[in-house]
């Protein structure tokens, strides 16, 4: 089995293909997709082989052993020893500093958990724990903060995101160009909202309770944005663990990364790349 690809068992024969992509394309690029079922009785469990562009986004599926995907707990399997395999060359500062965008696979591992979260889907602790362990074996976090230090200093991000706030309120109008460098880091730096992400990245551990609560700001910031209403930027972080049923209306789809809302935006669909990640 190649180190990019991914099993997956046990899903329901109510859960569409579709379904699946969405499910996963928050692990990375999806370069081929295949959803089988098991038998020929038209309520057998199906199978399904996904292969993705980076093995770091099939180690990030790894972690979603045991978690639901519609009515039914999916089991989640890889080559073997994928899950001891050295990270390969992700966001770097270089990298970076070269103008790319920052893609799904780069992010750390316990951002994705949290966007998961905030999308309502249930995630288990032992999965939010082995994102927090996985970002601090491999220094996700430091390189992460690395980054955020360059571009604060060469850009002077923090100024000019705050400028933002100031003019548009807390959830500004940047949100249709979010995966571009510039974008995704003013957020990130200087605002009430993007102190936050900060805050989750930098100034503290990175614990199981930050995860549940980085996936409610999430969530609220969605809301907010479909809403016109902006949560106030004093309000502190809940520090008690909630369900993912209080992130997110189950209906709502995930975001898409191509076309430009994110995370922070309400609607659109999985993460896709560029239109090629459908096959």
């Amino acid at each position: 089995m190649s180190s990019t690809t991914v099993h997956v068992k046990n899903i329901s024969h109510q859960t569409s293909e579709q379904e699946v992509r969405d499910f996963f394309s928050f692990c990375g690029k999806i370069t081929s997709l295949s959803v089988t079922p098991v038998s020929n009785d038209p309520e057998s469990t199906k199978s399904a082989t996904v292969t993705f562009e980076k093995d770091t986004a099939a180690k990030t599926a790894l972690l979603l052993d045991n978690t639901q995907l519609g009515p039914s707990s999916v089991q989640v399997s890889g080559a073997p020893g994928l899950d001891e395999i050295a990270p390969g060359q992700t966001a770097t500062e270089q990298t970076y500093k070269n103008g790319e965008h920052l893609d799904q696979e780069d992010k750390p591992r316990s951002r994705i958990i949290a966007e998961y979260l905030a999308h309502g889907y249930v995630v288990g602790d032992q999965a939010v724990q082995k994102a927090i362990e996985l970002d601090k074996k491999h220094g996700f976090s430091h390189r992460f903060t690395s980054v955020l230090h360059n571009f604060e200093s060469k850009y002077h991000a923090t100024d000019r995101a705050r400028s933002m706030d100031t003019t548009y309120g807390v959830t500004d109008k940047a949100n249709a160009g979010w995966r571009s460098l510039s974008h995704y880091f003013e957020r990130a730096l200087g605002t009430p909202t993007g102190q936050r992400v900060r805050t989750f990245y930098v100034e503290r551990e990175k614990e199981a309770v930050d995860i549940h609560n980085e996936a409610r700001r999430l969530a609220n910031l969605r809301k907010s944005e479909a809403t016109g209403y902006a949560e106030p930027a004093s309000t502190p972080l809940e520090t008690e663990k909630v369900t993912s049923q209080e992130y997110s209306d189950q209906s709502a789809p995930p975001p898409s990364y191509a076309t430009g809302p994110g995370p922070y935006a309400a609607g659109g669909a999985a993460p896709t790349y560029g239109g090629d990640a459908k096959t």
